[in-house]
């Protein structure tokens, strides 16, 4: 995933920040320690990781009091994943808490033979020259871990989640998500259409 410069903050493609697309009547989720709204991150479209599905996987983390509502765990409240499937429209912002990112970032893909992220990471950056902050992650594959495996595990039928995302924090430090320096990571459990997303610094 590679930072293409600033996006229509309400742009059906992959991107982060801006304004999520959503169902009509889509409540904007609340952080559980803290009750504010939550910060949207990133909407990625399912169709970039396999063009047989539709719909898009969203993101919404706690920022109000980084650091302190546990937003890095995948089930303390302080984080949301969500699968959006049709009929999707900009959601009512908040007018209250930390909501919105500071900038719109489109992605653009880069193909690699590379299995292992860090080394895709580092040969994008070799064979273009371009920043490594603008290497924004990665989409399918298998997540690189920061520190041990933290798969999720399903709400629903208690079988483990399937990966979707790997997010560094954005290109440019001061318009960038909140992951104290490291990585997120979305999950989902496709017979059961729940998400899950968790941080590691």
């Amino acid at each position: 995933m590679i930072y293409e410069g600033p996006a229509d903050a309400g742009a059906p493609r992959t991107r982060t920040g801006g304004v999520p697309l959503a169902p009509p009547g889509f409540e904007w989720p609340r952080c559980a320690e803290c009750d504010g709204p939550m910060q949207f991150q990133a909407q990625i479209r399912l169709d970039d990781i396999d063009p047989a599905e539709h719909g898009l996987f969203s993101i919404f983390m706690c920022e109000n009091d980084p650091g302190l509502c546990l937003e890095w765990e995948p089930d303390s409240g302080g984080n949301r994943a969500f699968v959006f499937r049709s009929d999707l429209v900009p959601a009512a912002v908040p007018s209250d808490g930390v909501v919105l990112l500071p900038e719109t970032s489109a992605i653009v893909y880069a193909a690699t033979p590379e299995v292992h992220y860090e080394r895709a990471r580092q040969r994008w950056h070799s064979e273009t020259g371009g920043p490594l902050r603008h290497v924004l992650g990665q989409v399918g594959g298998a997540p690189q871990w920061l520190q041990d495996d933290e798969t999720p595990t399903c709400g629903g039928c208690d079988a483990p989640m399937t990966f979707v995302v790997q997010l560094e924090e954005g290109h440019d430090r001061r318009t960038s998500m909140n992951f104290a320096g490291g990585c997120g990571y979305g999950f989902r459990c496709r017979p059961c259409d729940i998400a899950s997303f968790l941080w590691q610094p």
